[in-house]
């Protein structure tokens, strides 16, 4: 499955998250140490806010390790709210419309994870996303699928109904098909002030997140990019991460937020 980072807090070049950390993410393209597949070669992403409401995004298809656009952009790019995520496709085509992240208006969505026989309750689920919504859709992924029915759902008034609303949706659909094959989704949204991030999975195998926080910043993993285990702290299962623009943290359970 993918890898990706977001961070939030002072500003900094890319590259010191992307590149430079000794488990960085354009390692874990090569060698993750906490995914199914050691390897993230289907493309890759960067997103970041500036110095306008929305974010800019650069989507590639080659291995994160082999394109030396990604290394001068990082270089150069000064952020303090940013996400990058390294892809291993889980059946949609390697294409940069499927690269992560996504971005609509101001907000912007990465995920790793995949919709149990997406192909059966693909062509029900993309009949939720509302028409003003659907026409932004590029690419063909469970995960934009997923994005775009957050925002049909309430995403800009109420993210975290919205966020419970989804989860319910997409494993209603797979019970109406009897689909046993589970839905894990770690992801994170950001709304160019604050950070949100899910792990949640139908079984008891929800991928990992962590973050580790510091005086100036906050970072979210998939897996920490270097060996200071004490310093990364697992989010639970089925919990949602909330970073506010003063970087205060809080968790709660994601399914909970509105019982």
């Amino acid at each position: 499955m993918c890898r990706w980072l977001s961070y939030i807090g002072e500003p900094v070049y890319l590259e010191k998250m992307v590149f430079e950390p000794k488990h960085s993410l354009v390692e874990q393209s090569l060698h993750a140490e906490q995914a199914k597949t050691p390897t993230n070669g289907d493309g890759f992403g960067i997103g970041w806010y500036g110095e306008r409401e929305t974010p800019g995004l650069y989507r590639e298809i080659l291995p994160a390790w082999n394109d030396p656009n990604l290394q001068s952009l990082a270089h150069n790019i000064r952020s303090g709210l940013f996400f990058a995520h390294v892809r291993a496709s889980t059946g949609t085509a390697t294409s940069r419309p499927n690269c992560h992240p996504f971005a609509h208006g101001r907000y912007m969505f990465m995920h790793n994870g995949q919709i149990g026989e997406y192909r059966l309750v693909r062509r029900y689920l993309e009949s939720l996303i509302d028409d003003r919504y659907y026409c932004a859709r590029q690419g063909t992924t469970d995960s934009e699928l997923i994005f775009y029915l957050m925002l049909t759902l309430g995403l800009e008034t109420d993210p975290h109904r919205a966020i419970r609303k989804t989860i319910e949706v997409v494993e209603g659909a797979m019970r109406d098909k009897d689909i046993t094959t589970p839905f894990r989704f770690t992801a994170c949204l950001a709304d160019g002030n604050s950070i949100c991030a899910i792990r949640h999975a139908s079984d008891d195998k929800s991928p990992s997140l962590y973050y580790r926080k510091r005086g100036d910043h906050v970072i979210v993993v998939s897996e920490p990019l270097d060996a200071e285990a004490e310093s990364w702290i697992a989010v639970a299962p089925n919990h949602t991460l909330h970073v506010c623009p003063d970087l205060q943290v809080t968790t709660e359970p994601t399914l909970a937020v509105y019982a």
